[in-house]
């Protein structure tokens, strides 16, 4: 019987994108303690909740292997995966931290650290079969995108377009049959817990726990 390869869900030799391996080698070069190689996902490996992040940051996930793990934006996203009952504590140092997720899973639209952490449209289509593996391979109740790109790929990894699921602050959205989605599952949106964003006041930490109770009321009620 012939064997179906199916899709992976990650690759950490990946040098699909030309442009980010290039960048990769020359941030090695610099660094040699960094990973500087594609990031993996991090946490449950069929969980209630997959939240879809950007890419690595250059001194964070590029850095430490861990998707949020070292960088000013995974100082909110696990404090409010904390405060939610998703993780073990709220820091996010080091692999080496203790720091364990349930019920929960993050990872990255785009594996690999793009210049000025701002990937091409061509980077994220090539990645993107890795995104659609994983949730397939997840299955998760709900999926929180964080920023506009992070929600398009999710779309787009679902076979889905995204004129018909605009993004903004805290939209919640019913994926329909038909697509890898698994029955009754969500699609939230926020906007990315960046310094930038948090800095500026684009996103308080109100708001991004206001997404997270309406994700946690969810979960609840598929129960």
């Amino acid at each position: 019987m012939k064997r179906i390869a199916l899709p992976r869900t990650f690759d950490l030799g990946c040098t699909a994108c030309p442009r980010l391996a290039r960048f990769l080698a020359q941030v090695r070069a610099v660094h040699p303690d960094y990973h500087a190689r594609p990031v993996p996902p991090f946490g449950d490996e069929r969980a209630g909740l997959l939240v879809v992040g950007l890419a690595p940051g250059m001194h964070g996930a590029n850095r430490t292997g861990r998707p949020f793990t070292g960088d000013y934006a995974g100082i909110l996203l696990y404090r409010t995966l904390y405060k939610f009952g998703f993780a073990s504590h709220e820091g996010s140092d080091s692999p080496g931290d203790g720091l364990r997720l349930t019920g929960c899973r993050v990872t990255n639209a785009v594996k690999c650290l793009p210049p000025q952490n701002k990937p091409e449209p061509a980077e994220v289509r090539r990645c993107n079969g890795f995104l659609a593996a994983e949730f397939a391979a997840v299955q998760p109740r709900a999926v929180l995108a964080l920023g506009g790109v992070a929600h398009r790929a999710l779309l787009m990894a679902l076979g889905l377009r995204a004129r018909e699921y605009p993004f903004s602050h805290r939209a919640a959205y019913d994926l329909p049959r038909g697509t890898s989605a698994r029955k009754g599952a969500r699609l939230y949106s926020s906007y990315h817990c960046s310094r930038y964003n948090t800095q500026t006041k684009r996103l308080s930490a109100a708001m991004f726990e206001a997404v997270f109770s309406d994700i946690q009321a969810y979960l609840l009620s598929c129960r």
